[in-house]
């Protein structure tokens, strides 16, 4: 059953836009889980390659524990694989998209967005 909407106003854009809100309510939880400080982390240091629980815990100097932690939350969300190796296990990222967004992402940190030449929103909106 669907989230009972809050207002008139909400109804009605919700009656308009069922994909987007469905989009949305599938993308809320994912952006929930990296939203986190020391799951961003991971994710970045899993974009550059597989690492064990100990190599993360020695990265970040966050406790065994804690990284585990935040990995259960992000293996939830599918956003990083657990491999068996050995007696360790070995956790990755689940698809390159992810490095790559995170890596946009970041460059809102630095401004070097507004530089290149990416299409503006007009241009996208224009070619779907």
């Amino acid at each position: 059953m669907p989230p009972r909407p809050r207002s008139r106003a909400h109804a009605a854009a919700s009656a308009r836009h069922p994909r987007e809100r469905g989009q949305a309510l599938s993308l809320a939880p994912i952006l929930r889980a990296i939203a986190d400080e020391n799951r961003l982390l991971l994710i970045m240091l899993l974009g550059q390659r597989t690492r064990t629980v100990k190599e993360l815990q020695e990265a970040t100097g966050l406790s065994q524990p804690l990284v585990s932690h935040h990995l259960t939350a992000l293996r939830k969300q599918s956003l990083v694989t657990v491999t068996q190796s050995g007696r360790s296990h070995e956790y990755s990222l689940c698809c390159d998209t992810l490095a790559e967004s995170v890596r946009l992402l970041l460059d809102l940190t630095t401004g070097d967005f507004a530089g290149d030449s990416a299409t503006t929103t007009e241009e996208a909106r224009d070619s779907r």
